[in-house]
């Protein structure tokens, strides 16, 4: 494990090559759960906090609909989702918030352009909005879950809301330790830390859970991957390859994924980069005899492939 600034790397999780010279390595925090939970693989400081991002909206989902959200089973997949914003996907936003009083105007989250490459290209020059930002599923629900309990709708990111007091305690709860570090992610909900072993400890709960919240939730999510992530995105790819698989990214090269019988693996990329995440996630299956489509990462001469991308397990 290196050392820099003091704060503790991870260990190299992928590699690339180029003509059979290593050219570029990514470090990270790995940490991959047998169905026993026990830990099979374990790579880097994964006892140090991370924000875990994204990985944990099904976490956050929970927490609304253990407060009274009532939503369909696509729309709730779409609440746990960074969703590319397509039509589909803002139609149903839309359909959660005007299903509750609620309307555009009311959500909070930051302004962006969709997150699918594709839906960014169809979008062009059009200004940012908060329908389009991958995290308004989530923030639908957030406000939902106020309008259903009568919590004050334009306070709903604050950390001390009752909405915001009951995700922390449903992440702890799951996570099994209490959360290191308090702040706000990027669309401007709460963030809070926790480590890569308690994360990986938290999908894996989550996803045996007996706890009707969390299977509704899990199955929204294995029901309707296509509105958790979007066409051409590694998560749908992968759930869709995989039967009963659970997957969510997060930005700053983080992602999660878990099987129907606990098998877990959740890992922090240091360097932020998504690069490597499929071919990590892949290598790790792979290691549970299970093939997933094909995340290869080629590397080009010219037109030539010379090179490409591989896990360090």
């Amino acid at each position: 494990m290196s050392k820099h600034d003091g704060i503790f790397a991870g260990e190299p999780v992928a590699q690339l090559t180029r003509n059979g010279l290593v050219e570029s390595i990514h470090e990270g925090h790995l940490v991959v759960l047998g169905a026993d939970g026990k830990v099979q693989i374990s790579k880097g400081d994964v006892k140090a906090p991370i924000f875990p991002r994204s990985t944990v909206k099904s976490f956050q989902a929970s927490a609304m609909v253990r407060n009274g959200l009532k939503v369909s089973p696509k729309d709730l997949a779409l609440v746990a989702s960074s969703h590319s914003g397509s039509k589909m996907h803002q139609d149903a936003v839309l359909e959660i918030l005007t299903g509750n009083g609620l309307t555009e105007a009311d959500l909070m989250n930051a302004t962006d352009k969709p997150l699918g490459s594709r839906e960014r290209e169809q979008w062009g020059d059009n200004a940012p909005t908060r329908l389009a930002m991958n995290c308004s599923g989530k923030h639908a629900g957030m406000l939902a879950t106020c309008v259903i309990n009568g919590w004050d709708k334009t306070t709903y990111l604050n950390f001390d809301h009752p909405l915001q007091v009951a995700i922390k305690r449903e992440i702890e709860t799951l996570a099994g330790e209490g959360v290191a570090n308090e702040t706000f992610d990027g669309c401007g909900a709460p963030l809070f830390a926790i480590s890569t072993k308690a994360l990986a400890h938290a999908i894996r709960t989550i996803t045996i859970s007996d706890d009707p919240v969390h299977q509704q939730v899990m199955e929204a999510c294995r029901q309707y991957p296509e509105m958790v992530a979007g066409e051409d995105r590694l998560a749908t790819r992968m759930m869709r390859g995989v039967e009963g698989m659970y997957m969510k990214d997060g930005a700053e090269g983080v992602l999660v994924a878990s099987l129907p019988d606990g098998r877990t693996m959740a890992f922090k990329i240091v360097d932020g980069s998504p690069r490597a995440l499929g071919i990590i996630a892949q290598a790790i299956a792979a290691t549970w005899g299970i093939t997933t489509p094909d995340e290869k990462v080629n590397i080009y001469g010219g037109s030539d492939v010379v090179g490409g991308m591989s896990a360090i397990l």
